[in-house]
């Protein structure tokens, strides 16, 4: 588009020329364009194809061939404005690109039998392996991971939790929000690979575990929220066995799940968001909530008791974990930037009796966390700095982990780019506001 400089000089700060192709170019939803003025209005928001990421990576271990890449360029796009009731064309290529290039990791499962740590990467697609003693101390380059699983015959793309089966080794990963499909992989899968086993699954899942005993699937679900309990061996399009599901719940934007096999307990954690998609203008806010059921509920079956309220100090609580030898229950409390521990028995608007937060512990937003119950260790997955941190069991306020897992610098700060869709222009402060 071209402005003649007296126009310009009239309309001082008032010209913001933006061809941002951003948003979600990360997790391959759209690319968004948009050129702002007085006198210009949307120009399109344009489809990019199955592909998660737009700029072009050096990351070779992941496939091997250009055409192959999931992190291919798009290339040049034609973006289209309108004027004063004329349509121009703009075809160029942006002057910079903002992307985050370090996996980012959001979940995380330790195979205590091979001793070796699975961490969910939602930035690249892929599930990355180390040993479990790896470390990467300060000024120590980062850990190179012993195998990487990636690429388009992974059908890896917006994983949210990634679990390994103890016995088999096998890795189970479910896919939150565009492809909506459950997908098993051998232990030593590597690369571009198609997984050994699918399950279609509900839109918005979130979080899945297996109960030990029966081996059946529990699988988390964000909207209508719901826990969906499938078969061990379900695949393809096999449905539910049962689900708990209704307003009875306490069920409110489900997150993470853990499972007391001890106790025949069930433990959900719960954002809050709750609306009946059949009633426009019922949506509501409530408290972050732990909601605890049998753990052969089903249906409209209300919780036995809830842990909510302030005292708790949940705030987006995503991933949790429970202790199987003492029943405790330990969750991945993003934005507090902390690991919480409950009792298995807590209820109310109750304290946890341990945290582990603090600038000696290197968490960043964890998203993911596991108990290692026979190493005496806890896992986090932490999205703010591309690392996994590991603490002993009983560990309380601010301590440094054990050791470190990192894919960046010891000091890297990533933008926790989530699934991008639009973007805007604060121009009295000159940033760029991403909603995830």
């Amino acid at each position: 588009m071209r402005i003649d400089s007296s126009k310009r000089r009239n309309q001082g700060r008032r010209i913001l020329v933006g061809v941002a192709i951003l948003a979600s170019a990360l997790f391959g939803l759209f690319t968004v364009q948009r050129l702002w003025l007085d006198s210009a209005r949307l120009v399109s928001i344009q489809e990019i194809g199955d592909s998660c990421y737009l700029s072009t990576s050096d990351d070779a271990s992941v496939t091997s061939s250009p055409e192959e890449s999931l992190f291919a360029s798009f290339g040049e796009t034609t973006v289209h404005a309108q004027e004063v009731g004329r349509t121009l064309d703009v075809s160029r290529q942006p002057i910079r690109d903002l992307e985050e290039t370090a996996p980012l990791y959001g979940s995380i499962a330790v195979d205590t039998q091979r001793d070796e740590v699975y961490l969910q990467d939602s930035n690249r697609w892929s599930i990355r392996v180390f040993g479990r003693l790896d470390n990467a101390k300060p000024g120590d380059p980062p850990n190179e991971p012993r195998r990487i699983i990636g690429g388009p015959k992974t059908e890896l793309q917006f994983n949210s939790c990634v679990w390994v089966d103890p016995a088999s080794g096998d890795i189970y990963s479910v896919e939150n929000d565009t492809g909506d499909i459950m997908v098993v992989f051998p232990n030593l899968a590597t690369g571009n690979t198609e997984p050994s086993r699918k399950l279609t699954v509900t839109h918005r899942s979130f979080a899945m575990v297996v109960e030990p005993e029966t081996k059946e699937l529990y699988m988390s679900v964000q909207f209508p929220p719901q826990i969906q309990v499938y078969s061990p061996t379900a695949s393809g399009k096999d449905k539910p066995l049962r689900a708990l599901k209704g307003d009875k719940t306490g069920l409110s934007d489900a997150h993470g799940i853990a499972i007391d096999s001890k106790n025949k307990l069930l433990f959900v954690n719960n954002w809050g968001n709750i609306s009946d998609p059949n009633v426009p203008g019922s949506g509501r806010f409530e408290p972050p909530s732990i909601t605890v059921y049998p753990l052969n509920a089903n249906g409209n079956t209300p919780p036995l008791r809830i842990i909510q309220g302030p005292k708790t100090r949940m705030d987006w609580p995503a991933a949790m974990s429970l202790d199987p030898d003492t029943g405790d229950l330990y969750v991945a409390n993003d934005i507090d930037q902390s690991i919480i521990v409950f009792h298995g028995t807590d209820q109310g608007d109750v304290a946890p009796f341990r945290v582990i937060k603090g600038p000696k512990t290197h968490l960043s937003y964890p998203l993911g966390v596991f108990v290692d119950a026979k190493n005496k260790e806890v896992w986090a997955a932490n999205l703010g700095n591309s690392a996994a941190t590991v603490y002993p069991l009983n560990a309380n306020g601010d301590v440094a982990p054990l050791r470190i897992i990192r894919s960046a610098a010891d000091d890297k700060v990533t933008m926790r780019f989530g699934k991008g869709r639009t973007l805007a222009y604060d121009t009295k402060r000159e940033e760029i506001l991403v909603p995830n």
